[in-house]
């Protein structure tokens, strides 16, 4: 446990670094939103473009995994709805808290971080939890409120949730790199190195930039977001690991990426949903505080158990 955990440290060393920087504000909010969006359209997208451009769709997709990873979720996200019902909230309300229980931050920690301590093969895995996030959890809680609000399902919402996925710089750069990789040439040396050189900078970037977005957050609804986060960092990593381990029988590596995948804290994207509808920002916020807070020593934990199933994890960097 303690060399994972010395290991994981200095990724949540640049939250914290960031966060002190927020709260002392070196760093302006405004600072933060500029930097936030450098990582997500330039460097965290050129690490996503060199990964998929030296894999195959092979390589990330698998039905197996897939359908393991979204049996797990869907038991965590159904808990969690219920949950929500047997306190009277809203069915918008409700989603978004399901939604806190099972989207972690995987583009800007899970990427970066899990591909470091888990080895070069982890790309693939991570990648498709990542896929599966974006397209199929931000769409349903997107098509939920949307529902809710307009009492009815239309053309629109469907054009405006595919427009969304076409304009997300992740899913494009991943497409790219997939169709680039399936044209069977190798990506020419300059572009290599500046597509590497841009990625380096997606690590330091997404961490700093989690700590310091975090600095302005303050707690509210404290009980809500701490069950909240024991989902998320205790229940959903416990359901995809018997999903993908008993139920799916995965193959030990990608069924241990996906379980340390699925521990990470709340994702920040939540709380833009959240903010952007309305519904339950704060509660969305003070669960991304506290399970980010928590993660520290919970995804140090995961991994050392994943790690200690499978010995080739953290072998293959």
């Amino acid at each position: 446990m303690l060399p994972i955990f010395l290991k994981t440290l200095p990724f949540f060393a640049l939250i914290g670094l960031g966060y002190w920087a927020g709260r002392v504000r070196f760093f302006t909010p405004e600072a933060t939103a500029y930097l936030t969006k450098f990582v997500f359209y330039f460097a965290l997208s050129a690490m996503l473009f060199r990964f998929t451009s030296n894999l195959s769709l092979s390589d990330i997709f698998d039905a197996r995994f897939a359908m393991a990873y979204l049996a797990g979720c869907a038991v965590v996200y159904l808990l969690a709805l219920g949950v929500a019902f047997l306190r009277r909230v809203s069915l918008a309300e409700a989603a978004i808290e399901a939604q806190c229980a099972v989207i972690g931050n995987t583009g800007f920690l899970g990427v970066p971080m899990l591909v470091v301590l888990l080895g070069a093969e982890a790309a693939g895995p991570v990648l498709m939890v990542l896929v599966i996030d974006m397209i199929v959890f931000s769409s349903l809680i997107t098509l939920i409120i949307t529902g809710v609000r307009e009492g009815r399902m239309s053309l629109g919402i469907f054009r405006a949730l595919g427009l969304g996925l076409l304009k997300n710089p992740m899913i494009v750069s991943m497409v790219a790199g997939l169709v680039w990789s399936a044209t069977g040439s190798p990506v020419p040396g300059p572009i290599n190195e500046f597509m590497g050189i841009l990625g380096a900078a997606a690590t330091p970037g997404a961490l700093f930039a989690i700590g310091a977005s975090l600095a302005g957050r303050s707690a509210e609804r404290i009980e809500v977001a701490a069950w909240l986060s024991f989902a998320k960092l205790v229940l959903h990593p416990a359901a995809v690991a018997f999903s993908a381990l008993v139920l799916f029988e995965v193959e030990s590596f990608a069924a241990g990426v996906m379980i340390a995948a699925a521990s990470l804290p709340v994702a920040g994207n939540v709380y833009i949903l959240a903010q952007h509808y309305g519904v339950a920002p704060q509660r969305v916020s003070t669960s991304i505080l506290i399970s980010t807070a928590v993660s520290i020593v919970t995804v140090s934990l995961v991994i050392a158990w994943v790690t200690g199933l499978n010995p080739d994890l953290g072998g293959q960097g």
